[in-house]
């Protein structure tokens, strides 16, 4: 029991090296920290207790830092796709397959697109198809790895809600969402599983 506790902050702490969201290796570190200060209690070694107090202290500073950081996001509208555009999807092509498997970028005038610029970087391309009910049916909503922390979703959901209403929204429609970590992502933003025509979809209403 001691010696599996040792190898699960290992493993907490090895993972937390592989991933590229800064969110996540703090929260893995963090739980790595914890893990090593309970196995050093239980085999009363002093050193990894206190070594890994520090760590927890470092790790719980620098979340607060993460939620609270001030940060500059922009929203920017395209009617079409353009060369830096079809170069970050062909780039991102793999990762945006695990999630969007069918984009491909199809101009229309009723097409709502815009691009999620943070602290001057793309973050996040967003296109959804509006119909005549005021729905947009999301096409792509793909964030890159490293800002998956939810503020995107809440600056394009919350912040820019009026804008989206602007444009004719009523509701954002997800009609294929088989990824389960987006599907996880959307119930944390307020989207509900709707059935239509027999097949289950992802809700948000606006107004």
């Amino acid at each position: 029991m001691v010696v599996a506790l040792g190898y699960l902050a290992s493993a907490f702490l090895a993972y937390s090296l592989m991933v590229n969201n800064a969110l996540k290796f703090r929260w893995l570190n963090l739980g790595g920290n914890v893990f090593f200060i309970l196995y050093g209690i239980l085999i009363s070694a002093f050193p990894v207790i206190i070594a890994n107090s520090i760590l927890l202290a470092i790790n719980c500073f620098q979340l607060v830092k993460l939620f609270f950081s001030k940060e500059s996001f922009e929203m920017l509208p395209f009617e079409q796709e353009g060369v830096l555009l079809t170069k970050f999807v062909e780039f991102y092509r793999k990762d945006i397959d695990k999630f969007f498997p069918d984009f491909k970028f199809n101009p229309h005038p009723s097409n709502i697109s815009f691009v999620v610029i943070r602290d001057l970087v793309i973050a996040n391309i967003f296109v959804a198809k509006l119909n005549e009910q005021g729905e947009a049916i999301v096409e792509i909503n793909y964030t890159l790895d490293k800002y998956r922390d939810y503020k995107i979703g809440r600056f394009i959901f919350e912040m820019e809600r009026e804008f989206l209403i602007s444009k004719g929204v009523k509701q954002i429609v997800y009609e294929k969402m088989n990824n389960k970590n987006h599907l996880r992502f959307l119930k944390v933003m307020g989207f509900t599983i709707s059935n239509k025509n027999g097949n289950n979809h992802c809700v948000k209403k606006l107004i």
